[in-house]
This record gives structure tokens, sequence and C-alpha cells, in this order.
């Protein structure tokens, strides 16, 4: 996360210090340079949101991760890296970098451990 930020601003400043020396110098590369730098800042936001939309939402009998509805008796074991193991032997990965995650995950073990 942090990196995406620095990522974000430093495009951001490279843009618009390219936008300046297009301004003072007229030169043609220096618009294609900030284009590219705006690009960059574009698509680091755009990902940066969509991430931040990742939702793990936990109910009373399991849990909804994007598309998939899981109950706890579906859940076979758990990892703090995120890789919950399912009773079908299939494999489901949560996103480390959701908010508390290391309470998700723990919140996730002991309530298939019960």
């Amino acid at each position: 996360m942090q990196r995406a930020v620095f990522i974000a601003v430093l495009s951001f400043l490279f843009f618009m210090a390219m936008m300046l020396a297009f301004y003072i110098r007229q030169n043609i590369g220096y618009f294609l340079l900030s284009t590219a730098f705006l690009l960059v800042y574009i698509v680091t936001m755009f990902s940066w949101i969509r991430q931040r939309r990742t939702v793990v939402e936990i109910y009373e009998n399991g849990l909804k991760f994007r598309d998939r509805s899981l109950i706890w008796s579906d859940i076979s074991g758990a990892e703090k890296t995120g890789v919950l193991s399912l009773a079908k032997g299939e494999k489901l990965q949560l996103p480390t970098a959701l908010d508390r995650s290391e309470e998700l995950f723990s919140h996730i073990q002991s309530r298939i451990s019960a």
C-alpha cells in the first residue's frame, strides 16, 4: 500500500514537472513524458481504489468473499498468509492487504477450530 501511494505521488510530481517543462520549452517530448506520467498516475489510482473495494464479509454461519459464500464447515484450514483450505480440496486466497487482516485470519481460525 505504501509503495502504491509513493508511486502515485511521485508520478504526479513528475507529471507536473514535465508539464512545466513543456510550458517553458515548448518541446513535444516533455508533453509525451507528462502524458506517460499521467497514465501511470491514473492506473495506480484505479488499482488502488479497486483494491480498497475488496471486502470479506463475516456472518454468523460463514463468510463471503467476492462471489464465494462459505459456511464454516466448508473451511478445513486457514493460514496466516490468507490461504483457506476448503473441504473439497480447493484453496481460496484472501488478500493480505485487507484492513485488519491479522484479526480476520485469527477469527477465521478460531471459528473453524471450534
